[in-house]
């Protein structure tokens, strides 16, 4: 099971998804655009910074574009820039997924 906040990004009101458990796994990526699947995305490119041992995908949905990116500490994040109902509804299918574990957090605490 793969856990995850929908959170503020820190000093912003801006929201993000955060996926923290789970990532490190070799399967990770196939389930997690399979879950998106129901979104009709379509990746438009995949840039694999190797020198920063990260991975950026951008990603076209029926809701919107959107960004995953995977850093070195095997965080993933999701945004949206501009999009905050593509957010919401990324939120929603991840949280019907039974492979993912949505963990409430305070959005006091990213301020």
């Amino acid at each position: 099971m793969y856990k995850y906040n929908y959170r503020p990004g820190y000093g912003s009101e801006d929201l993000l998804i955060e996926i923290y458990s789970g990532p490190e796994q070799k399967d990770f990526f196939s389930h997690l655009l399979a879950a998106l699947n129901c979104l009709n995305i379509q990746i438009k490119k995949i840039n694999d910074l190797w020198i920063n041992n990260e991975v950026l995908i951008s990603v076209k949905s029926d809701f919107g574009n959107f960004l995953i990116s995977k850093d070195i500490y095997d965080l993933v994040f999701i945004i949206s820039e501009n999009n905050p109902s593509c957010l919401e509804k990324i939120d929603t299918v991840l949280h019907d997924n039974p492979m993912f574990e949505k963990v409430f957090v305070n959005f006091e605490d990213y301020k």
